[in-house]
């Protein structure tokens, strides 16, 4: 089976800061994958390296066996941690902008999602709350149907009934002929969606396992395994 998402000794660095230290990580088709960390590991980096929105200073990465660049961006939606959509528009604005934008949108998807979010087409994405304009950015973003879905930090500073609405959505609607990962350290709130999960120290990964394995060989579960790691 093919690997949806592939790194081999990737490395970045900034202002000579070292983000990603020869990260290598293979990622395969139908899992959901916790990339987790704390603030300043290097998640977001990984995600935008795994884009093609920035470039490592070493390593490779391929997305579907093909090397990151403009054939995977159509293969791969990625959801910030910044808003996707203009503060002037109404949703269905944003909605027709990704359908303009992505061959491979689908207005039937995203119909049914927002209908899920209880999104109305007419509201302003201005007056969306914080919660609210979150699952708005997670419609936009799994309405494609993409082979990798990258979703950087999608319940920080929600609600806690928004944050269990967003996570029966990515759930719900990810392809599992696809992967789909989520990057955050609100671990104890979302890990039970996950099948695997990446800890990423310092730019370094020190562990990825299958959840059930976390659980079976040390007893623990993924957020006490994090606290163990990060000390939290």
């Amino acid at each position: 089976m093919e690997s949806v998402l592939q790194l081999a000794d990737v490395s970045k660095s900034y202002s000579g800061k070292l983000a990603l230290k020869q990260v290598s990580l293979t990622i395969k088709p139908g899992k959901i994958i916790g990339l987790l960390g704390s603030n300043g590991s290097g998640k977001s980096t990984l995600m935008k390296i795994a884009t093609g929105l920035i470039q490592p200073a070493s390593g490779t990465v391929k997305v579907g066996g093909v090397p990151v660049g403009i054939e995977t961006r159509a293969v791969t939606s990625f959801m910030p941690d910044q808003p996707l959509s203009e503060p002037w528009m109404r949703v269905e604005d944003a909605i027709d902008f990704y359908r303009d934008f992505y061959a491979d949108f689908d207005s039937a998807k995203a119909d049914e999602m927002l209908a899920f979010m209880k999104l109305g087409k007419k509201d302003r994405v201005s007056s969306l709350s914080k919660g609210m304009s979150e699952r708005l950015q997670l419609t936009l973003t799994l309405s494609r149907n993409a082979k990798l879905y990258l979703l950087d930090e999608p319940i920080g500073g929600v609600d806690p009934v928004a944050r269990a609405k967003i996570l029966d959505a990515i759930v719900n609607y990810y392809s599992e002929e696809s992967s789909l990962m989520v990057s955050t350290h609100l671990v104890r709130d979302i890990e039970r969606i996950f099948d695997e999960v990446v800890f990423l120290k310092e730019g370094e990964i020190v562990l990825h396992d299958e959840v059930e394995n976390i659980r079976l060989a040390h007893g623990k579960s993924v957020d006490e395994m994090f606290k163990e790691v990060f000390g939290e």
